[in-house]
């Protein structure tokens, strides 16, 4: 049986927001094609480059920062190490200048209002998000290369493999919720040490553990930094961000200096149902204002649902007694396997499949994560991811202005919260008697995105994107 190969940090990767399929694929397909230049021994020869952004890119490419994303991918800079307060002093040099340094190496006359375009009307049958970049030398030759961004920062070259160059042996092959579920019943193991077997074929255990904290510190500090930021989003909206007003009000001028003591001065405040439901919505919008503006995160597995399963797992350290590094590692490696089987048997883009694919994932994966870690079967842990999809069934993504923002911030703490139930209801449920599985909840959503007009897939074509006027605010 052939399957597709994923590791954690496939469905976990470090880059910049504000969209893992507008901005962070595109990035990776830029420097993958400066890359082919230099592999190919002719980038000191290049004299023009061109980008052609297709369908869900072209129409959204803007609110989402594609033109900044395969600018800085052209240079060679990388998401996941590039100073973010840093962008854009950089793209400012590049149209003020109209040159960049390709690849690091070489600079070419680059003009972005000309050589960058924007082509609404046109679509490639692949993939809704398409980008080709086109090359010139000096001798005449031309190089073309066209890249789809696939959902979750995964990107895909025309002509190669969609499965990918890494493929490696599994210990546990797994396509499928019933695959999965077949390997955690003939071993007795966990659904998070199933991942951490498979993750062997890629590196030490140490190296996992190490990597996965390594992504928990990100998110962490995403949850901190967007909790203390206040300020308008960028993008003509005028949304003002609301993280850092809750924090403050729900503290209520208690003091603290860093991560840890915020988390030790939140837990003084009880147990209270509406003080846990603020502070899980909270963290989730403190995320996503900062993924909105262009700050560091983490795609779970999708940068705009990259608050759902930090602000899930914050809950479950702030007021669930989750604090060691065991407990994190389970959680992230649980919900990575449940993004992982939605990948293959459905999509993660939102170009492909509407909001379900990202907010409706994301909640999936966190309910999973969260349902392993307060001592829930292998059943019981899928059936929590099936509940937190079934009730994401036909979500549309309509961003307004084509920005990572309305309604798309407020979706992550709904995805926070139907995460958390929906691990609440498999933790007080018996498995066997569910009338739903999670394969067939999965059918059903790739189902439900074959069948989704396309104005609702990320192209800012209908919905509240164009039901409610760009001068209204949020609220």
């Amino acid at each position: 049986m052939s399957y597709e190969s994923i590791s954690v940090f496939d469905i976990f990767k470090i880059g910049i927001g504000p969209s893992s399929s507008h901005t962070l694929g595109p990035w990776r397909a830029a420097q993958r094609f400066a890359q082919t230049l230099f592999d190919k021994k002719i980038i000191f020869d290049v004299t023009e480059v061109r980008v052609l952004l297709y369908g869900s890119l072209a129409k959204t490419g803007k609110g989402h920062g594609t033109d900044i994303a395969v600018l800085l991918g052209l240079c060679g800079d990388d998401p996941v190490t590039f100073a973010v307060d840093q962008i854009d002093a950089k793209i400012h040099d590049i149209a003020t200048m109209k040159r960049l340094v390709l690849h690091g190496l070489h600079e070419i006359n680059f003009d972005p209002n000309n050589d960058i375009e924007f082509l609404i009307t046109e679509s490639l049958p692949f993939h809704p998000n398409a980008v080709t970049f086109l090359a010139t030398t000096v001798n005449g030759e031309n190089i073309a290369e066209t890249y789809y961004s696939i959902g979750g920062g995964f990107v895909v070259k025309e002509g190669e493999d969609v499965i990918g160059s890494e493929v490696v042996q599994l210990s546990f092959p797994i396509n499928s919720a019933t695959d999965l579920q077949h390997w955690c019943i003939k071993t007795g193991m966990s659904v998070s040490e199933i991942v951490m077997e498979n993750e062997h074929a890629w590196r030490k255990e140490e190296e996992t553990k190490s990597g996965v904290l390594n992504i928990w510190r990100v998110m962490r500090e995403c949850i901190y930094r967007g909790s203390h930021t206040q300020g308008i989003l960028p993008g003509g909206l005028n949304v003002k961000r609301r993280g850092a007003a809750l924090n403050k009000k729900l503290l209520a001028g208690k003091s603290y200096h860093d991560y840890d003591s915020w988390v030790s001065t939140i837990q003084t405040g009880g147990n209270d149902f509406k003080y846990i439901l603020d502070w899980v919505s909270c963290f989730a919008l403190a995320v996503n204002e900062e993924n909105a503006a262009f700050g560091r995160v983490v795609t779970a597995p999708t940068n705009g649902a990259a608050g759902v399963i930090p602000a899930v797992l914050q809950y479950y350290i702030t007021f669930c007694d989750g604090n060691n590094d065991e407990n994190i590692i389970q959680f992230l490696l649980t919900a990575s396997e449940i993004g992982s089987i939605f990948k293959k048997g459905a999509t993660l883009s939102a170009a492909m499949g509407g909001c379900q694919a990202e907010i409706g994932v994301s909640s999936a994966m966190a309910a999973a994560g969260l349902t392993e870690c307060m001592g829930g079967t292998q059943k019981q842990v899928m059936m929590s991811a099936e509940i937190a999809m079934e009730h994401h069934l036909g979500l549309t993504c309509d961003p307004i202005g084509g920005l990572v923002q309305v309604p798309c911030i407020e979706r992550n703490t709904m995805g926070a919260i139907k995460a958390i139930t929906a691990s609440q209801l498999a933790l007080q449920s018996t498995p066997d008697f569910a009338k739903v599985s999670l394969d067939a909840v999965i059918k059903t959503m790739w189902d439900t995105a074959i069948d989704m007009h396309h104005k609702y897939k990320e192209t800012s074509d209908g919905g509240l994107a164009v039901n409610v006027p760009l001068s209204l605010p949020e609220c």
